[in-house]
């Protein structure tokens, strides 16, 4: 009884300890909270706050009525969305260009890391990545301006010099099947790039004694890569591999908008066009934010799923 006498009372006093420490490493740290309170406003505000409204998934939702007063119909707006004719053509067209960005351009921003960090001289290394970083801060629409200007079928630089040449013209533009092609080579040619930036950070915490020790072993630039630098940045790749996979059916709206034309549009219609069609345009809100709804659990059993694989394999994952 005195014991557990001693124990209530020891109880508050460590409650107030606690307390009292986390106040002292709240204002030890300030200036870190601080900095870190601009992103988690933006979080807060532009990704939490909203989505209070995917309610309105399972609402007959009406302007007018407000969120609180429109008619709930469960799960009608999801049968109907999986029932529509177009799902198949918008799943398949959004998983095939969502893949071909994962096959083709994901790799990329290594390899291009893995030969920058192999140049010495690092005024030209910094001139190459100054280069490259370029297209990132174009915005679509002048790179959909640059496109024309060289897939044109009319006057597009490439058909005026495959004219010359003596080779017919080819319509890129206008052609299915050259489509998904240039949406994955225009994000390899914006975003190849900028994508170097983590992976060449990643690159400066591996210990140089390493490389050095390599070396007088007898192992090439190669072998250096392959069993130093790779497995170095490889905790990197797969975090990076499970955030892509949790946007794998977000395959970028303004991109694919600016590029599409009726004559592709069985290749070019995907979710957000579908769902900017008949939510903005038309008005059905609801019905579009159930199928965004779709989008999103989707990304989070590839995230979920993914990341517990990576585990399973001895990796760090994403948490």
């Amino acid at each position: 009884m005195e014991a557990q006498a001693t124990n209530i009372k020891r109880k508050p006093l460590a409650q107030r300890k606690s307390k009292a420490s986390f106040w002292s490493e709240m204002n030890r740290d300030k200036y870190l909270y601080l900095l870190v309170l601009p992103g988690l406003l933006y979080f807060l505000i532009f990704k939490y706050y909203p989505m209070w409204g995917l309610i309105i998934a399972f609402q007959e939702y009406s302007p007018y009525m407000g969120v609180f007063k429109s008619a709930w119909v469960g799960l009608e707006n999801f049968e109907r969305f999986f029932n529509n004719p177009d799902f198949l053509l918008l799943f398949r067209n959004t998983m095939m260009i969502s893949l071909l960005s994962l096959v083709f351009f994901f790799p990329l921003p290594i390899l291009l890391s893995l030969c920058m960090n192999e140049v010495s001289n690092k005024y030209f290394k910094r001139t190459i990545q100054s280069i490259v970083y370029l297209p990132h801060f174009l915005s679509w629409v002048i790179i959909a301006g640059i496109t024309f200007l060289l897939l044109s079928q009319s006057n597009g630089i490439i058909n005026m010099l495959l004219q010359y040449a003596g080779f017919s013209k080819i319509d890129f533009l206008t052609n299915e099947k050259y489509f998904w092609g240039m949406l994955t080579g225009q994000n390899i040619w914006k975003d190849t790039g900028w994508g170097t930036i983590i992976f060449l950070a990643a690159m400066t915490g591996i210990d140089t004694q390493l490389y050095e020790a390599a070396r007088i072993d007898g192992a090439t630039r190669i072998r250096q890569i392959w069993h130093i630098t790779l497995p170095g940045i490889r905790n990197v790749i797969v975090i990076l591999l499970i955030l892509r996979l949790g946007h794998i059916m977000d395959v970028g709206f303004e991109q694919v908008f600016l590029m599409t034309n009726g004559a592709v549009a069985n290749v070019s219609d995907v979710f957000e066009t579908y769902v900017y069609r008949n939510g903005i345009q038309q008005g059905q809100f609801s019905y579009t934010t159930a199928a965004g709804l779709f989008k999103s659990v989707i990304g989070l059993v590839l995230v979920v799923g993914s990341n517990w694989l990576a585990k399973r394999f001895g990796e760090e994952g994403v948490y």
